[in-house]
């Protein structure tokens, strides 16, 4: 199920707050911030890579399935977030 687009956008200093904390390793903290924006594109996007972090790749494939993507094993959840970070700063 892929986002709606009339859903309202979750901030971006937000989600960006999210990203730095799953890249200094608390992914709990960042899942606390993401999952009260989940119907944001972005935010399903992060909580995807969060639960890689996490090592539950049956929720992330289904957060990964909401905003629209795909689970890419060739690359590392760092790498996915550090991705999303130059998203988000465009």
């Amino acid at each position: 199920m892929a986002m709606t687009h009339d859903a309202q956008p979750a901030p971006k200093a937000l989600l960006l707050e999210a990203v730095e904390r799953a890249l200094d390793g608390n992914w709990q903290a960042a899942h606390r911030i993401v999952q009260d924006h989940d119907e944001d594109e972005v935010a399903a996007w992060i909580h995807a890579a969060v639960h890689r972090m996490e090592g539950d790749i049956g929720n992330a494939r289904y957060w990964y399935r909401r905003c629209g993507r795909e689970l890419r094993e060739s690359v590392s959840p760092d790498a996915e977030l550090r991705e999303i970070k130059a998203a988000l700063l465009g």
